[in-house]
């Protein structure tokens, strides 16, 4: 039967829900990653800037402590009074740590002491003209595309004011910077992809609760719109039955009560029906809701079946079926009313299941440090295509007898399961349905 267009429209919801759950979260997810990896960047960007500039300053730090220890080498040379002569330490230094810098000395007149005149752009004016002016001047400079490091520092002499030059190349510095920022970039980007995979899977172990709170509340969802439509076509069926009914003894209202006797049959037939299934429908509602609470005392549940099952003897005699019951003292922890209701929903099953002249048999005993309630019926058995839905709520077989539910071995599964037990159906291998309920023997 076609769902009704509320239903309908109640699972479209649903289905637009889970979808924008889905997209919340993963757009959480993304957001999680997008946070986790810009720290992880700003953080990689301050160490990798702080790394860098320290090994920068420290190599221009030991560079100039150089250049100003041979400037201090010539400048006691230059200092001394009488001719300055063209000798050592001028030009180029070979070995130790002042090995590769330059040095010379420029005159007041700007005449440079060294013999350097073949090389374009040394000395470098600039920096000289700032040590006249201030007494000492460092810089980075580039000449012939080389790039240098130069210290200038005025000497004062009797003739007028010297500068002693000292320059040195910078090419290694650079190369070191430049395997530096590489290894800092590479390094980074490498950090930087491992923390996007790393905050990607811990992220999504992160929403764990999230989504299992989402799938639990889909689920309730979905079961919710599922009892909804199951429980609106089972209760229109006794409805229509009564509302039939009803029209019938309006039609016959001058009637006596002898001639309009199978309408009122009816009534009382669908209202007991309605009875039954509105009392299994709030249980299952309040099991859902979790607002049922089991009494829990010490019990033999061989007791609790012989007293359930003695109460369908004459229900299965008046369908010619005889009930058997095999009890074998057997003590567990449980809500006597339950356990009641859970052997009269498999006894009432098997019995309407069997035929005329066949039996049932319950059987209540210990095995295995559990309770053992095993219902068997002389019924034609359960289709293998059918066990695995035997327990599903308004679920009911093709060949299923009129009257039921399907919500009894529903409610008989929920009992089992809040003992801490298990459910099982299986088939006779001589015929017929075997229903099999475990639960917990009394600890001692």
């Amino acid at each position: 039967m076609p769902a009704d267009p509320p239903l309908r429209d109640a699972a479209a919801r649903g289905g637009d829900a889970s979808g924008g759950d889905a997209a919340l979260l993963r757009r959480t997810r993304l957001r999680l990653l997008a946070w986790s990896g810009g720290l992880t960047l700003l953080i990689l960007l301050a160490l990798g800037t702080l790394v860098y500039g320290a090994v920068a300053n420290e190599l221009a730090r030991s560079g100039t402590a150089i250049l100003e220890q041979r400037a201090a080498d010539v400048v006691r040379i230059v200092d001394r009074p009488g001719p300055m002569p063209d000798r050592p330490p001028f030009g180029i230094a070979f070995g130790g740590a002042q090995s590769g810098t330059l040095t010379l000395a420029v005159r007041p007149d700007g005449t440079v002491l060294g013999g350097l005149d073949e090389i374009p752009g040394l000395p470098v004016a600039a920096s000289v003209d700032a040590a006249r002016a201030s007494g000492n001047d460092v810089r980075d400079a580039v000449v012939q595309d080389t790039p240098l490091r130069v210290f200038s520092i005025a000497v004062p002499r009797s003739d007028g004011t010297w500068v002693v030059q000292v320059v040195g190349e910078r090419v290694s510095e650079q190369r070191l910077l430049s395997a530096l920022l590489a290894v800092l970039v590479l390094g980074s980007l490498a950090a930087l992809a491992l923390a996007a995979v790393a905050g990607w899977v811990y992220g999504g172990r992160a929403l764990v609760p999230i989504r299992a709170a989402i799938d639990r509340r889909e689920a309730a969802l979905r079961r919710q719109r599922e009892f909804a439509a199951n429980a609106s076509h089972e209760l229109r069926t006794p409805l229509t039955v009564i509302r039939a009914s009803v029209t019938d003894l309006e039609r016959n209202r001058d009637q006596p009560v002898g001639a309009v006797g199978a309408a009122l049959e009816d009534i009382d037939a669908e209202t007991a029906h309605l009875a039954a299934l509105v009392d299994d429908l709030l249980l299952l509602a309040r099991t859902d809701a979790g607002t049922i609470e089991l009494e829990r005392i010490r019990l033999d549940l061989a007791d609790v079946a012989v007293e359930a099952a003695g109460t369908l003897v004459s229900v299965g005699a008046q369908r010619g079926v005889t009930v058997v019951v095999d009890p074998l003292p057997t003590e567990i922890d449980g809500d006597p009313l339950r356990l009641r209701q859970l052997v009269t929903i498999l006894v009432d099953n098997a019995i309407a299941h069997s035929p005329a002249g066949g039996g049932v048999t319950v059987r209540v005993r210990p095995e295995g440090g559990s309770a053992l309630l095993v219902v068997d019926d002389d019924g034609p058995g359960i289709r293998e295509e059918d066990l695995a839905h035997v327990f599903e709520r308004f679920w009911r077989a093709d060949d299923a007898p009129a009257g039921g539910t399907g919500l009894g071995l529903a409610i008989a599964r929920w009992i089992v399961e809040s003992h801490g037990g298990q459910i099982e159906a299986a088939n006779r291998s001589e015929g017929g349905a075997r229903f099999e309920a475990r639960i917990p023997l009394r600890a001692e």
